[in-house]
């Protein structure tokens, strides 16, 4: 079982910045993948960034340049930097698990078994 606890969102400006940190109890000695997951009213999941246990990163095109997964080893938390936000980049984002031998390659949103309680990010124009 892997428990997932994220924190940091809320409301900002277009523009603006946010992190969002999820503090993950994932065995480190597994392949695992550990992804950042939103989704919006009547809009499907979209997996926008993904860390993998062999350090592979991987981000959405939608949020290429403009966001940023993160994991700080001591503390085995994971963080998704997030800059210039768009009305659109609103929704509730998930921090998501999964113990996989390909780690994070080829993930999509079914892909992970364990999720967060999801932290609502809302971005106005």
């Amino acid at each position: 079982q892997v428990q997932l606890v994220e924190s940091g969102g809320g409301s900002v400006q277009a523009g603006g910045s946010l992190t969002l940190s999820c503090k993950a109890s994932v065995d480190t000695a597994r392949r695992y993948c550990v992804g950042w997951i939103r989704q919006d009213r009547n809009k499907e999941r979209e997996l926008v960034g993904a860390h993998g246990s062999d350090a592979y990163v991987w981000h959405a095109a939608s949020v290429e340049g403009r966001f940023a997964v993160s994991h700080d080893n001591a503390s085995n938390t994971f963080n998704l930097q997030m800059n210039s936000l768009k009305p659109e980049d609103t929704a509730m984002y998930y921090c998501a698990a999964v113990y996989r031998r390909a780690s994070c390659y080829y993930a999509v949103p079914s892909t992970f078994t364990y999720w967060g309680q999801g932290t609502q990010v809302t971005v106005s124009s």
